[in-house]
């Protein structure tokens, strides 16, 4: 649209001249200015998330700054969401970052980087836009795991991420050149209706495509580009895991979208293939894995694994037969499953902060013995997200599954989605050791857990939100179909 409404990029502005005023009250006042710093971080997103959910319910697609940015309803409900989960990742943070001498404003400024680079890889209309977003988030996300100089397992992390996630951009990137020089265009619609005219070579388009489908997966945490997740999760401060296992999975899973469909969608029957490969094996390794582990970040991160194996088949279920009747349904309830995993995750990962205290992590599997003994509260909390994740009724993470199952089912491949139900049974285990580990045995620390009244509610909350939307999920898979309906070159 040439006279597209400067409003649609105020969230975004506000976001930037967030950071920019965080960064220059840091700056010049120092620590003491820290929880000044944090207030700003939190408002900010907060005002920003609600903003952009506003903006979801504007139907219009508006283009800027020559067609690299895109604000359209999928793009704003998804800036929403991550928005919204940062936000309640700082709050859920802030005790444990003062316990252990992080709460400082690089940690605060790197997380508002890291939200930008988000929002534009949401955003992204544009091969160049898509990776300076993913480099922005990346980059931010590195820095942020090693803030922590003490530890050594930190460092090893963040150097880890680094150097895989290096190699994955060059990945992407060969086949982003690759593309660009078989279509003569960097912007996702030219490249769409270039792939669609049939006349460019297949052979210069599919590895292209491969390439591409390899930085997904990696961002993604698929198998086989799995393995910087597991060092990741464990080795980072607890805190920093929920950065990078929260907000940037939907992100990746929405930059992911992007390039494969809103670019490459005629290609479907190509790339689908390729996912379906990824998504088996990410259902296999990350399930099967995750049994035997004793950490718990560890086996959370196997969990996401499994967990994006699900998002990979809402992806890879869209085109059947060359036709697209389906494809509105399949990308929604991918988008609905990217969104209820965070919400899953952010609980989850704040009842884990929530049991570590100075000098203690609560990271074995045994940390949670007799926690309902401790506080029945968040034992409950926890056993929903548990139920959640292992997508057990009546919580929303079986709604979820269930969207994506049928998808898959109507896509043909029941054989993929027999795979996934088998998988999940498997998986199903090592989330219900933790609610056994909770209620039927003895605690090993009896030590009063401390909480601030907004660290409990918020909790509280967020363990009522994921049963209210098992109990009642068509208002927000509605929401999710009509974004992606807006959204789809169809």
């Amino acid at each position: 649209m040439q006279n597209a409404p400067m409003s649609a990029l105020l969230p975004d502005a506000i976001l930037m001249l967030a950071i920019v005023v965080a960064w220059l009250n840091d700056t010049i006042y120092g620590p003491s200015s820290r929880r000044v710093t944090y207030l700003i971080s939190l408002v900010s997103t907060l005002v920003v998330g609600v903003w952009f959910a506003v903006n979801a319910l504007d139907p219009q697609t508006h283009y800027f700054f020559a067609r690299m940015y895109i604000v359209d309803p999928f793009a704003s409900a998804m800036k929403a969401v991550v928005s919204l989960g940062f936000a309640v990742s700082v709050i859920y943070s802030r005790r444990y970052l003062e316990d252990r001498d992080l709460f400082r404003g690089d940690f605060f400024l790197l997380g508002l980087f890291s939200l930008l680079g988000q929002c534009v890889m949401i955003s992204g209309n544009n091969f160049l836009t898509l990776y300076l977003g993913l480099e922005l988030m990346s980059l931010s996300l590195y820095a942020v795991i090693a803030l922590r100089k003490d530890a050594p397992q930190a460092n090893e992390s963040a150097m880890k991420y680094y150097v895989l996630g290096a190699l994955a951009s060059g990945f992407l990137l060969y086949g982003i050149s690759m593309l660009y020089g078989a279509t003569g265009s960097l912007e996702l619609n030219e490249v769409l209706k270039a792939v669609a005219s049939g006349r460019i070579n297949d052979a210069v388009l599919l590895f292209g495509v491969i390439f591409v489908v390899a930085g997904v997966a990696f961002k993604m945490g698929a198998v086989p580009f799995h393995m910087w997740v597991p060092d990741v999760y464990q080795g980072a401060p607890t805190a920093m895991t929920l950065l990078t296992g929260g907000g940037p999975k939907v992100a990746a899973f929405a930059w992911g979208l992007r390039l494969l469909v809103m670019g490459l969608l005629p290609l479907a029957v190509d790339w689908q293939e390729m996912l379906v490969i990824l998504a088996a094996l990410s259902l296999i390794v990350g399930n099967v894995t995750g049994i035997v582990q004793k950490n718990i970040k560890r086996m959370l991160a196997y969990s996401a694994i499994s967990n994006m194996g699900f998002v990979l088949l809402g992806l890879l279920a869209g085109v059947v037969d060359g036709k697209v009747t389906g494809a509105a349904g399949a990308y929604s309830s991918a988008m609905f499953y990217s969104i209820i995993y965070l919400v899953t995750t952010l609980g989850t990962f704040g009842v884990v902060m929530l049991l570590a205290r100075r000098d203690f992590e609560a990271e074995m599997i045994d940390d949670f013995k007799g926690l309902n003994q401790r506080s029945p509260v968040f034992a409950f909390v926890m056993m929903i997200m548990m139920f959640s994740l292992a997508g057990i009724p009546p919580t929303v993470g079986f709604y979820a599954k269930l969207a994506v199952l049928e998808a898959t089912m109507n896509a043909g491949l029941t054989w993929l989605a027999v795979l996934a139900v088998i998988t999940s049974l498997v998986g199903a285990f090592y989330y219900l050791r933790i609610v056994k580990l909770m209620y039927f045995d003895a605690p090993q620390d009896a030590s009063p857990i401390v909480a601030g009244g907004l660290n409990r509610g918020l909790l509280a909350f967020n363990g009522l939100a994921v049963l209210v939307l098992g109990l009642v999920p068509g208002p927000l898979m509605t929401a999710c179909l009509t974004a992606i309906t807006h959204t789809l070159p169809l």
